[in-house]
Parts: C-alpha cells; structure tokens; sequence
C-alpha cells in the first residue's frame, strides 16, 4: 500500500545541499569504504544474511522477487532483512556506517533523487563498470526508454524497474465533463474554477516533479533538461496557474485525498499514481485521466545500488540476485497493483505472465488507452541531480514555497 510521503521540508532542503556541497569532488567522503576484487567476488562458504534498505516504495514490486530468489538458493542466503527509510536520509546513513567501518547496509532500492545524492558523494559499488562480468548484457534486456534511465546510474546502479510516468492529468467526470485538452485550456480551466485544480510539491511528490519536468515539452520551451536558462514559458505559466491554487501539499497522497472527497476537480497524475489509489480505495474507480496535446513522457525508474564496504561474498550474492531480478518470469511480478505501471524494465514480459491477482487488478482497474499514449508519445529522462534540484529551488522560492503544507 502507498503511504503519504512525509519528509521535512528541512530534511529535502539537508539532502540538497549535500548534493550540491559534493559537486566537483565526488571522491570526498568516501572514508575507508571500499570495493573488493573481482577475484574476491565468490560464493560465500556459508549463506549471508543480506540487508536491504528501500527508500523509494520499491519492495511493493520487488520483496516477492528477492523471497523467491531467497527459497531458490539457500546455499547462500540464510535471511533477508528489510528496512524502509526516507529517501533525504539516505546519504547521510551510508555515508556515516562507511566512515565508521561499520556497514550495515547490503542493497539499497532507490529513485533517481537517491541514487543522485549518493553519486555525488561517491558511495555505490561500479556495479556495471567494474563487475560486469557478473550482470547480464544490460543493454540487450532493457527497454529503450529503462536503457535510457540505465545511463543515469553511470554505471553505479542497476534498472529494476521503469514506468513512463507522466505527466497526466486525473479528474473527475461528473465535475469535468469536457476536460482540458490543451495547457492553455488548462490555464483557461484553473482560472475559472479557482481551488479546484491541484498538485503537490514538487520536490516531494512524484507527479509534482514529473509535471513540471513535462511542460517544458508541452510548451516547446527553449531546452527542457534546463530549468535555470531553457524554462522562460514553464516558469510564466507556473507562475499564471498558481494564482488559482490554495496550497500545495508536501505529498501526492493528499492530492488523491481531496480528488477522492470531491475537494479538487484535477490533479496531476501519473499512470502508477493513477491506477493504484484506485485500486486501494482512495480514489473513486470511475475518475479520468487525460494527456495535454504534445506531451513527452518524463520516465522514471527505480534502481538497486550497492554501497562500498561491501564484502566480496555478499557482492557475489547480490550480483546474482540482481540478474535473477532481470529475468521475464521474475519482472513480471513488477506489474504489481499498478503502483509503477508497467513496471517490468526488460524486454518480452507482459501482463499474462504477470501473477494472477496482477492480472485480475490492472484488467479491473487498468486503462485500455494506455497501451496506445505509452507507444505514440516521445519518452524523456528526468533532469539530472543537478538541474532538479536547482528546478525545485527555483519552484520553491518564486512559484509555491510559501503555499506548500504539510500532509
């Protein structure tokens, strides 16, 4: 089940600045931790209890593939642990066990803002650069767009799971009967029905970064990977829409929250966030999506990384895991409840391999018109670790910082 994200503001603002303090010397910070050998990197004698930290949701999609690998192989693991931790707080923790000599940490599932905070401070494994002998050809079994999102790992994490994301538009039909088509008619739409459109912060929310990151593309803005000097029109137009929003909240689940109890008429969406509440009952089933006319996917994706500190035996361990995660039958869990629709990030797994009750959900609560948006529209990555926190700066102190609450 999703839960509300509930991290600080001041926390977010703590994990900035560490992104934006490392810049320039990635190799600081990185203690004694180390990498082991690659003739180091063996089966253990004896099976390893592996410890596994998500910070991004991930074990919604994954926890049954890392069991199921856990009952194939019990020469070498004994236990999993799992543990669930803020994504801003990431950083920090690994950084200081590997000050420490202390790791306790084995795998991390993470979004692009973790694995951007602790690839600026240099504390992931080369995973695919220095112990590729030990994955599967990445490029061979990825989708195009997750082989896209594979690139911003720099080699340090590998793609579990994709979805194309957003940015969408959700509503509902009774108060909405003929909704935006346009971003002017969505301006148009907002202005003459003040309060009733909303979306979350941005550096909180998935939908609220994914929106803001896609209407450079809807607005044919100058150069839409540079918040700073290439969103002239996105900025105007944020700034326009923001006249007819009372708040934002500091999480997307309150946006369904209110979508859900008639408070709000529109919010933006992604396909996950879209499909999910549904399922759970947080959102009425009968609420629309929409796309705004020339929209680009902004995709998304999460990944598994490795801090250094490691030991040989547990890598090896966790190397296997990881292409056993890669595999059709095993990506096919992904498809999950819909939270990360699709989900799978590799080639040839559909929804009939999914597990049956993946299956029953997302034909229930599925959307048949997504098949045709996911194909015909462009894909875009999301910007870089650098240039969105430098967007979310900039929507914090000149659109919505003042009107942001917590939820």
């Amino acid at each position: 089940m999703r839960t509300p994200l509930r991290t600080s503001a001041v926390m977010l603002a703590a994990s900035m600045i560490a992104w934006l303090s490392a810049c320039g010397a990635p190799e600081s910070g990185t203690g004694s931790a180390g990498e082991p050998a690659l003739a180091d990197v063996k089966a253990p004698s004896d099976p390893v209890t592996l410890n596994i930290v998500d910070v991004a949701g991930n074990l919604q999609l994954t926890q049954k593939i890392f069991d199921n690998y856990k009952a194939a192989n019990p020469k070498l693991v004994e236990r999993i642990t799992y543990t669930k931790l803020t994504s801003p707080e990431l950083a920090g923790k690994v950084k200081a066990q590997q000050d420490a000599g202390r790791l306790d940490i084995d795998l991390v599932l993470t979004g692009t803002d973790g694995l951007s905070a602790g690839l600026e401070q240099n504390l992931w494994v080369d995973l695919v650069g220095k112990y590729s002998s030990k994955l599967p050809n990445l490029n061979s079994i990825y989708l195009e767009p997750a082989a896209k999102m594979q690139a911003l790992a720099k080699n340090r994490g590998v793609t579990v799971t994709y979805y194309p994301s957003g940015p969408l538009i959700e509503y509902d039909p009774k108060t909405v009967p003929n909704p935006p088509k346009t971003a002017d008619e969505l301006l148009s739409w907002a202005k003459a029905h003040p309060k009733k459109l909303m979306y979350a912060r941005p550096a909180n929310s998935g939908p609220g970064r994914t929106w803001i990151m896609g209407l450079p593309y809807i607005l044919k803005d100058s150069d839409p990977m540079d918040p700073v000097n290439g969103w002239t029109k996105t900025w105007a137009y944020l700034k326009e829409l923001d006249k007819y929003i009372e708040y934002y909240p500091s999480g997307t689940t309150q946006t369904m929250k209110e979508l859900g109890e008639g408070t709000r008429d529109i919010i933006l969406s992604t396909t996950g966030w879209d499909i999910n509440p549904r399922v759970l009952g947080q959102v009425p089933k009968d609420v629309k999506v929409g796309a705004l006319n020339g929209f680009t996917w902004v995709t998304d994706a999460h990944y598994m990384v490795v801090p250094k500190g490691i030991s040989g035996e547990k890598l090896h361990v966790l190397t296997d895991m990881m292409k056993f995660a890669l595999t059709p039958q095993q990506q096919a869990i992904t498809y999950d409840k819909g939270y990360f629709y699709p989900g799978p990030a590799v080639n040839g797994v559909t929804l009939g391999m999914a597990p049956p009750e993946s299956r029953k959900v997302l034909q229930e609560f599925g959307r048949p018109e997504y098949e045709s948006l996911i194909a015909d529209n462009p894909k875009a990555p999301p910007l870089d670790a650098k240039a969105m926190v430098a967007a979310f700066d900039k929507w914090d102190r000149e659109i919505g910082g003042q009107k942001v609450k917590k939820s």
